[in-house]
């Protein structure tokens, strides 16, 4: 058998607080402002990647969740490869005694734990998976922040799932995208009291993908204009929140950026719709919970936020999530609860309302209206996989198949 290297590498899910939503450029994909998200634990969402580089392969070649998949030339995926093999070719001019393997096909499987094209951010842990994987692949000694330059431009949120915690993405100025990158604002050990319950309304592929709709938003929502005056103050002040682990402010701006967000889709001509009823209604039912606790405490209990789809992650301190995950199984009741945190030690969770909670603010759905709810928190970075968990067996082709 011929010399080969190869490597395998996970990457997490992120999910913004503050939105990204429209590109001043769309081959480089710099955005119009600047996002922050929260990057959730690997161990429950993730996309796991392993590249082979191999004398006897004739084209680059991926698999996507166990199908063969496209690599148009001059697209995305095509990007991100010719960029990081160009940092291998630099590596290797740079260093005589490199081994030469950058102009190998390379093959590349990925697969998702989650599902895919959702509104579960799964194209920004798998282009952050892709390109970890080449660079550990590839033997770079790029840092995350330039490997966020190149993640980007497969898809813009993908920069910043190559960091941990909380994460900002900046929108630069520069024409060639130099200066929009990704950037650790806080890690997770800074503030792992971060929890989050994630509501799968549906895990079928949304009607408009995110590329197209912001590109709409852009060109006809008058609303737009107005978004981007208020994101430099939602940004300088969610990161001090983060800072200062005040999470009353981190909510409220948390919703109200997710509410705006959905706000200039709706101003987009045509409308985009990616929330549905049973989205409204979890707004409902956590709207009311956190009035109760304004009430009681002054402050806020929990924050919902909704991507470009109809499943909401609702953002809470650790301590709130029982009494959350109570609350939205009584109005959306599951056939059975995966409970990683033990929050109800082993016992089945029933549903019930938090004292004073006007049970009358939405209506009771069926078992299935919430398909699924993932108990997740905040968590690292990428990560490098041993070989046992390889995608690749020793003849280069995916182990498993669609």
């Amino acid at each position: 058998m011929s010399k080969f290297f190869h490597a395998t590498a996970s990457a997490p899910v992120n999910i913004a607080c503050i939105k990204y939503w429209g590109k001043r450029d769309t081959k480089l994909i710099l955005p119009t402002n600047a996002s922050l998200s929260v990057t959730l634990n690997q161990d429950h969402l993730r996309s796991t990647t392993t590249s082979r580089a191999d004398p006897s392969f004739t084209e680059d070649t991926l698999w996507l969740n166990g199908k063969l998949d496209e690599i148009k030339p001059g697209g995305r995926l095509a990007t991100c490869i010719s960029e990081m093999k160009r940092l291998r070719k630099e590596l290797e001019d740079a260093n005589p005694n490199a081994e030469k393997f950058s102009h190998w096909k390379v093959h590349i499987c990925s697969h998702n734990n989650f599902p895919t094209a959702a509104g579960l951010a799964s194209s920004a842990s798998g282009f952050a998976a892709l390109v970890y994987s080449l660079a550990k692949l590839y033997q770079l000694p790029a840092t995350p922040k330039e490997l966020s330059l190149i993640a980007r431009q497969g898809s813009g949120s993908a920069c910043r799932s190559l960091f941990g915690g909380f994460v900002a993405w900046r929108e630069g100025t520069a024409a060639d995208g130099s200066d929009s990158f990704a950037e650790q604002i806080a890690s997770e050990a800074d503030w792992p009291d971060i929890h989050a319950l994630i509501c799968v309304v549906s895990d079928d592929k949304k009607g408009t993908s995110s590329t197209a709709g912001m590109q709409r938003t852009v060109e006809t929502s008058a609303l737009f204009p107005q978004r981007l005056t208020v994101v430099p103050d939602r940004m300088r002040d969610i990161t001090d929140a983060i800072r200062n682990r005040d999470f009353d402010t981190f909510a409220a701006i948390t919703m109200k950026d997710s509410n705006q967000f959905h706000a200039v889709a709706l101003d987009t001509d045509p409308p985009i719709f990616y929330m549905n009823d049973v989205s409204r209604a979890i707004i409902s039912v956590v709207t009311e919970y956190n009035r109760v606790a304004l009430e009681k405490s002054g402050k806020h209990k929990a924050a919902y936020t909704f991507d470009a789809g109809p499943n909401a992650v609702i953002y809470a301190p650790r301590e709130n999530l029982k009494e959350i995950t109570e609350l939205i199984v009584s109005y959306f009741p599951q056939e059975s609860f995966n409970d990683p945190f033990q929050l109800f030690a082993g016992a089945a969770v029933q549903g019930r309302l938090v004292d004073g909670f006007n049970e009358g603010v939405a209506k009771r759905f069926t078992t299935g209206a919430v398909k699924t709810l993932i108990h997740t928190c905040v968590g690292n970075g990428p990560r490098v996989r041993g070989d046992e968990e390889s995608l690749l067996g020793n003849d280069g082709l995916p182990k498993a198949l669609a």
